[in-house]
């Protein structure tokens, strides 16, 4: 198989550390930063359904919808306006995550963690009270740059706060907050929807305000990282903070390559120029294909606009909204499977077989919409089995994609970076990560209008390029100190042509160099 070229973890160093419960605790306060980003995902498809929100701002879809001007199912939502209210969060997060690169190496993954709270705080704030339609953009604006700051900085604080054995399983739980994120807010849209007075779709939105809370007091109370802390010149506050992390005195090795990987960091005037160098290519690919990839699945497709996805293939609007929360549900119960498998199964099982999975589900959900609503988009009276089975096909894809590419794709990320390029590459991630999720946000219900159930084969090619792209290209990083993580680079059939010894001189390790006195640059 030529694409193992990993290594095992008894090829690399093993630090010593256990699972503490301080450790444990500080990543589920950080990894809850994930609730304001699932929240809004999960918030935005369910308020798009409630008719008074879209009579008060988007009149033509709701005439469109209600005043039956339109029999095709397919193009009951295609509103460039509408799509803008959703999409763009994603193009603020984008360009907020450029700036948080410099604010998290600089001051601290707690303080990225900080500003994006309050900003996401001061957007739900906006849209909950929102008059016009330029309000509900400039809150989703302050909103995405809450989540680009997020996005930013918690992957990066729980890879670096993990001990590197449970490294996978803790990093998760940034996903695992996504998830109940979503599911907490379809179920608030089920319920919000049924207020009298037709208000409810405000509560939904203002309602962001109480994840926005939870991780700006929780970036108050966490400690920083020993990473970040010798990074700014605290290293003797590191060490005891590394020694009450891993519980365990002997620390020595492990900080001092977390010392040398300052040091080696230091030396680099120009992260974003240092991205291109040869020797970086393997991270570079990694940080632009695989947030590429994971927004090419469709799952933003399923999560934005449920609601309206299963509106369109028949339900009413309550059975819509209830649809979203059984696949919320499914979303949530998936991710605690991968925070299980993915330390013992590795990155790669899970990437595949969850490509499998989504892979045959998009195509029987396309065969079951195409047969029933053809080309026309008129369904005419459909069956409640049917129905069913569409539903249930979409929760087992969702089940795919939330043990794989969903997790995965914020984990490998953060812990294949080195520390020099680390701000630098995650920002690369979460910008691609949010450009893809701007423009499939945006086009979605344009294509759907006219590529019809013909969507779902247009994803399902991309989870066909993409597993062959795993299988291939992407080695095995389970069980690997985070500071020793090039040496699967060295081991790979493909990327060791890129990994010079000059560069990385001790055991692949670039954080290590003779005497203690850190590696030179070329």
């Amino acid at each position: 198989m030529p694409a193992a070229g990993g290594i095992g973890p008894g090829n690399g160093k093993e630090y010593p550390g256990n699972l503490t419960p301080f450790v444990t605790i500080t990543c589920i306060v950080a990894a809850m930063g994930g609730l304001i980003f699932g929240y809004d995902i999960g918030i935005s498809g369910g308020v798009t359904t409630m008719t008074p929100f879209l009579q008060k701002f988007f009149r033509e879809v709701w005439e469109k919808k209600e005043a039956n001007k339109s029999t095709n199912q397919y193009c009951q939502y295609d509103s460039q306006t509408l799509t803008m209210f959703t999409s763009s969060l994603y193009l603020a997060a984008l360009l907020a995550s450029l700036v948080a690169s410099t604010v998290t190496r600089k001051l601290g993954r707690r303080l990225s963690m900080l500003f994006g709270g309050l900003l996401f705080f001061a957007g739900a704030l906006i849209n909950g009270f929102a008059k016009a339609v330029w309000m509900l953009i400039v809150g989703r604006l302050l909103l995405g740059f809450g989540i680009g700051f997020a996005n930013q900085s918690v992957p990066l604080y729980l890879s670096e706060m993990a001990p590197y054995k449970y490294r996978g399983a803790l990093n998760i739980g940034f996903q695992l907050s996504i998830t109940v994120g979503i599911l907490i807010a379809n179920v608030l849209n089920y319920f919000f929807a049924k207020i009298k007075g037709g208000w409810g779709w405000r509560l939904s939105l203002g309602g962001a305000m109480v994840p926005a809370l939870i991780i700006t007091v929780g970036s108050l109370v966490l400690p920083d990282t020993p990473n970040s802390m010798i990074e700014r010149g605290r290293t003797e506050e590191a060490r005891v903070k590394l020694k009450k992390i891993r519980g365990v005195d002997d620390v020595d090795e492990e900080f001092r390559d977390l010392v040398s990987a300052s040091d080696a960091s230091k030396l680099v005037e120009h992260p974003w120029r240092n991205l291109l160098q040869r020797k970086y290519r393997p991270h570079l690919t990694m940080a632009i294909l695989i947030p590429f990839f994971q927004q090419l699945t469709g799952i933003n497709v399923i999560m934005f606009y449920a609601p309206v996805l299963f509106n369109t293939i028949g339900f009413g609007d309550d059975a819509s909204l209830m649809s979203a929360v059984i696949t919320g549900v499914v979303n949530v119960a998936a991710t605690l499977v991968s925070i299980y498998g993915v330390d013992k199964w590795g990155r790669r099982f899970l990437f595949l077989e969850g490509g499998v999975q989504m892979l045959i589900c998009q195509a029987v959900v396309a065969a079951c919409i195409g047969a029933k609503f053809g080309t026309t988009g008129n369904p005419g009276d459909l069956p409640k089995w049917y129905a069913i089975v569409v539903v249930l096909f979409i929760c087992v894809y969702v089940a795919g994609f939330a043990w794989s590419w969903g997790p995965l794709g914020w984990l490998v990320p953060s812990e294949i970076f080195p520390l020099e390029i680390r701000s630098a590459a995650q920002s690369i991630n979460v910008s691609v990560n949010m450009m893809f999720t701007f423009l499939v946000a945006q086009v979605f219900l344009t294509m759907l209008c006219h590529l019809k159930f013909g969507l779902f084969m247009f994803f399902a090619f991309f989870v066909v390029i993409m597993s062959i792209f795993v299988y291939y290209f992407l080695p095995e990083t389970k069980g690997i100190p985070i500071e020793e993580m090039n040496q699967v680079w060295k081991s790979h059939w493909y990327w060791s042509r890129f990994m010079e010894d000059l560069d990385y001189p001790i055991n692949g390790n670039l954080e290590m160099s003779k005497g203690g006195q850190g590696p030179k640059l070329v």
